[in-house]
């Protein structure tokens, strides 16, 4: 079975969010088992694909309104990442350092839908001029979801009408919305079809998806209940699309992330000896953060920004200080910039209890799970969240908003079997309650092994997800015949 993943992010290749994450495993696992899974994505000009060996496999070109625009695909040889990796090089469009935002303004691109609507149908493009023919196209959020559309109803990509389509929603705060007359960019298509890519009054790329693929998932099934009721205008259209809407929980690589084969830790360590484990890799994040020894160490990793719930953590971490609860705090990130004011002025207002480093750093996000007592994600939305699973892989006990995907993976340490700790508003008071409960953890000692223990022994492997896509994939198939 040959499935193609489209998406505009895939680590280590690029990646601004989960969805990097999710799109540089799930392709591996589906490989161990049945498949034949390749990922797509663009050529932007990252440090890894400047770095990567690559070969030039086509060049053409492709409509984009009534102009046209070059293009070329290339596969990436080295380093080998357990499947096969296309990248979209179309000059002018993403031959730049940013995925989705100017490093050097911290604003988006100017040209999100010229950058990608050529994207999607450079791809579809290339596979119809070059005779490939997945059984599976499996498209990511809004940047690949005009792809069942096109796939569907344009003229020009017809020899795919019979190819099944998959279309996973990681974000649904994220839609595509552009003008209504925007649709003129696409290839040609019966306009009697035009409804489809509309809603509330605009073109809508992900609405386009969920009308027109096969079949849509989301990272969990806590986030598609939660879709179905509340999705920025959305949730109408995945109540009557219910019937082919399912969630399906991400899993973790846990070829990269194992802290006893992790190279960007300190020391490596396993369930055997994670306690001298966890104390030397602790040592070594106090040192890097300046931090007291003698408290517990709570961390954020994620991009500061609203659905994060990053806004919530200025006012979080200066009442528990000045409340003088034993507690130490590490932030690492980028994203609003007014967050950024925020935590430079309680860098300076309490030293040695806080500290953050502005900044995308895989190898330092690394030390921190190992180094870090407790992980904090007080997200207003988190459709799976992955964050949660490393922590718990790595020692790190989280403390969580119940929502979306992390109601699924962390049962509050109240329960029967549970582990983490949970609040359900997202609110001051209960993210402080939550971290005061986490402290008083912290102070028994012999619980608070017992619970790291039983979460470093949770089973948050790829294999069982990838195995659920495969049965859909032949559910699918089966349809066709």
């Amino acid at each position: 079975m040959n499935i193609i993943h489209v998406s505009a992010e895939c680590y280590p290749a690029a990646k601004a969010g989960g969805l990097a994450d999710v799109v540089g495993s799930l392709p591996k696992y589906m490989n161990e088992l049945e498949a034949e899974a390749s990922v797509i994505m663009p050529h932007y000009m990252t440090e890894w694909i400047k770095s990567a060996r690559t070969k030039l496999l086509f060049e053409g070109r492709a409509p984009l309104g009534n102009s046209d625009f070059a293009f070329r695909i290339h596969r990436v040889e080295e380093p080998d990442l357990g499947f096969k990796f296309y990248l979209v090089d179309i000059p002018g469009r993403f031959d730049r350092p940013g995925v989705y935002i100017d490093p050097w303004s911290g604003f988006p691109y100017w040209d999100e839908k010229e950058r990608f609507f050529s994207f999607q149908i450079a791809v579809l493009e290339w596979l119809k001029e070059s005779g490939q023919e997945p059984d599976v196209v499996h498209s990511h959020d809004h940047h690949g979801s005009l792809i069942p559309f096109m796939m569907s109803h344009s003229y020009r990509y017809e020899v795919f009408a019979d190819t099944p389509s998959v279309l996973t929603i990681h974000n649904g705060e994220y839609q595509g919305r552009y003008h209504s007359n925007d649709y003129m960019l696409l290839p040609a298509f019966n306009l009697d079809k035009l409804g489809l890519l509309e809603w509330n009054e605009g073109m809508n790329s992900l609405a386009a998806g969920i009308k027109t693929a096969w079949q849509v998932t989301t990272v969990s099934e806590g986030y598609m209940q939660e879709l179905l009721e509340f999705c920025h205008g959305l949730e109408t259209l995945l109540q009557q699309e219910k019937l082919k809407t399912r969630g399906i929980l991400n899993g973790i690589d846990q070829d990269v992330w194992n802290p006893l084969k992790d190279t960007f830790i300190e020391k490596n360590y396993s369930l055997r000896n994670y306690k001298s484990g966890k104390k030397k890799n602790k040592l070594e994040l106090l040192k890097e953060f300046n931090l007291n020894n003698d408290r517990p160490v709570f961390a954020f990793i994620g991009r500061l920004v609203r659905e994060k719930g990053a806004d919530l953590l200025p006012d979080l971490i200066g009442r528990i200080v000045e409340s003088e609860i034993e507690a130490s705090f590490v932030v690492l990130g980028t994203g609003d910039p007014s967050l950024h004011n925020y935590f430079h002025n309680l860098q300076n207002k309490y030293v040695g209890y806080f500290d953050t480093r502005l900044e995308y750093n895989e190898s330092l996000a690394h030390q921190i799970y190992a180094g870090s007592d407790f992980l904090l994600m007080p997200s207003r939305v988190e459709p799976c969240g992955l964050n949660q699973m490393y922590a718990m892989k790595y020692g790190s006990i989280p403390i969580v908003r119940a929502t979306g995907g992390l109601k699924d993976t962390v049962i509050d340490i109240s329960q029967e079997e549970g582990y983490g700790f949970t609040f359900e508003n997202f609110n001051l008071e209960e993210a402080a309650e939550a971290i005061e409960r986490a402290v008083k953890l912290y102070s028994d000692q012999s619980h608070f092994d017992t619970v790291r223990k039983r979460i470093m022994k949770l089973d948050f492997s790829w294999e069982k997800s990838a195995g659920t896509y495969i049965k859909l994939y032949h559910k699918l198939l089966n349809l066709k015949e």
